[in-house]
């Protein structure tokens, strides 16, 4: 794989170079044009194609720095308002016309000559989109977006104090790795209260997307939001039941093997009780692993790693850098969680996260920084729709890399206890994944299925959720205040709706690559990185296959993954 040397977007070939997106009136003119020119034989109708994408790319861009400067800054009023313009005067204009051109092309007749191995996999989703649209459905899709951002500004303005210091709820929490266990109390409970005081705004703003969300549904044709969305999210591979049975052989085969690991955390913790801030501390007594201090330190180390796996990887990351694509620590009105945002006309991506100096930021870092490598290894496709493969696909690119690096991580921990306990504690969270997930897409299920839903219900069934998958052997009397508004600091269910059955399926993946990267280092990279510059131009079960494993998430394979992790934790 060739170095990445990305510094600059490429030449255009239908904008001019000075194009720059302002209002709507500037972008029509290239709407129109697209919608009026003939496309009387395959070359002018591939040709079209590409000029259609390198506008869609120039939108999408623009989009993305409106969104990343938000999120940077959530309490800048300028920011959510350029944001806001676009998602309220720009995209529902945009939207029709999106329609309009999915219909000109299906319509084309020489569309049966485009080659249809390059274009099967577009074409599907295209003829998808344009069953689905409802041009009613535009000003509901406008005002959902814009709800959602409630979310981010509400959660970016949480903080606590503790010992005089006004603390992020990141921050908080990085005090649950203290081996004082009035410490991880204090501050449990802290960040607990903190959310209980919006746990009523937030309860409405969910309200208002639900109602939202269903109505959009019900224009499309469907009975609910989570049927509408598995067609929009372009789920070809798996349903609904599929799903269910996928919850099912998580809470037999995994949620066990967590409940054992708790109660051996119990016991080394010598505790009549596990508590919910004992979850988070060493057992061993030990304080809090410090893999860095600094965001530049972060960066620093994750490109060494990168760089050790393979020297691509890590000129990703140093172009990011060169080209000021990263905003990494955590503060005080910066929006919560972590993202790697794929720029598609520059090609180089953009990585925001909330690094407060713990083993977490590291995971986090690994995690975005695969999701960084996957844009660099697509930007050379030539269509946009190419450099967006499902979920399925795109958190395989993340998780992968977070397992395969394991073996480069004394660069944060070059002490040989503390790597031994940074990779255990690591293959923990790998396991936890999976009952997590199960917890946040079964309660996603009942959600949409009963979209006339109280608050209080919501919240019930939150809890009843909660309990089949989590926490068995945790002792919560005297906290049940708590408990049922835990749903709340998911901001996938409020900003990316049924997006998080992906994780578990490809955590199950991740595993099968790490597991034959155990096997030949080499090859399964390379696999890996074949697989990832596929983009979207094949099915999910095809790009897993050039990757070298299966998309399988039957019980037998998963508890075949599951023991494989366990028995290398063991060999810890």
């Amino acid at each position: 794989m060739s170095v990445a040397t990305a510094t600059a977007r490429p030449l255009r070939r239908y904008l001019p170079e000075s194009f720059e997106v302002t209002d709507w009136p500037a972008l029509q003119p290239y709407f129109d044009e697209l919608q009026a020119r003939p496309v009387p034989n395959a070359a002018r109708l591939e040709r079209w194609l590409l000029d259609r994408s390198e506008l869609e790319a120039t939108l999408s861009e623009n989009l993305a720095w409106r969104y990343i400067r938000m999120t940077c800054e959530t309490q800048d009023a300028a920011r959510t308002a350029a944001f806001q313009y676009f998602v309220n005067e720009i995209e529902p204009h945009v939207a029709p016309y999106d329609h309009a051109l999915n219909e000109k092309l299906l319509a084309a007749p020489d569309l049966p000559a485009l080659d249809p191995a390059r274009y099967r996999v577009f074409l599907r989703s295209v003829r998808r989109a344009s069953e689905i649209f409802r041009a009613e459905n535009i000003p509901l899709k406008t005002e959902i977006s814009t709800q959602q951002q409630q979310y981010a500004a509400l959660a970016g303005a949480m903080t606590v104090a503790l010992d005089g210091q006004e603390l992020t709820l990141p921050q908080a929490a990085d005090r649950l790795k203290s081996p004082d266990r009035a410490v991880r109390e204090t501050a449990w409970r802290a960040v607990q209260k903190r959310r209980l005081l919006d746990s009523q705004a937030l309860d409405a703003l969910f309200d208002e997307l639900l109602a939202l969300r269903h109505q959009v549904a019900l224009n499309a044709g469907f009975a609910n939001f989570r049927d509408y969305m598995f067609a929009a999210l372009g789920r070809f591979d798996y349903t609904p039941q599929d799903c269910f049975d996928f919850h099912a052989a998580i809470r037999e085969t995994v949620v066990p093997l967590i409940d054992s690991l708790d109660l051996q955390r119990r016991h080394d913790l010598g505790q009549p009780a596990l508590r919910p801030w004992d979850l988070d501390v060493d057992p061993s007594g030990q304080p809090p692993l410090r893999p860095f201090a600094t965001g530049e330190e972060l960066l620093e180390k994750t490109i060494t790693v990168f760089h050790n796996l393979d020297p691509y990887l890590g000129n990703c990351l140093q172009t990011m850098r060169q080209m000021g694509h990263l905003d990494l620590e955590s503060r005080k009105g910066k929006a919560p969680g972590g993202y790697n945002y794929p720029l598609d006309e520059t090609g180089v991506p953009f990585i925001f996260m909330n690094a407060t100096s713990s083993l977490r930021d590291v995971v986090t870092m690994l995690h975005e920084g695969g999701h960084a490598v996957h844009s660099f290894l697509t930007r050379h496709l030539p269509l946009g729709a190419d450099k967006h493969p499902p979920s399925e696909v795109a958190e395989l690119a993340s998780m992968s890399m977070e397992l395969m690096s394991m073996d480069q991580w004394a660069t944060f921990f070059p002490n040989p206890a503390d790597l031994r306990r940074a990779k255990k504690t690591h293959l923990e969270g790998v396991l936890e994944t999976f009952p997590w997930v199960a917890t946040i897409d079964k309660f996603q299920h009942w959600i949409y299925e009963h979209p006339q839903q109280t608050a209080a219900e919501r919240r019930a069934e939150w809890v009843r959720v909660f309990d089949e998958f989590n926490q068995r052997t945790v002792d919560w009397r005297g906290l049940e205040a708590y408990k049922p508004i835990l749903w709340q600091k998911q901001l996938h269910l409020y900003e990316v709706p049924f997006y998080y059955i992906e994780y578990a399926l490809a955590q199950l993946g991740a595993i099968a690559v790490w597991r034959n990267y155990r096997q030949n280092p080499a090859e399964a990279l390379a696999g890996y990185q074949r697989a990832l510059a596929l983009g979207y131009t094949a099915p999910i079960g095809e790009i897993y296959a050039a990757a070298g494993i299966k998309f399988d998430f039957s019980t037998a394979y998963l508890r075949q993954l599951a023991d494989f992790v366990r028995e290398e934790m063991a060999a810890l």
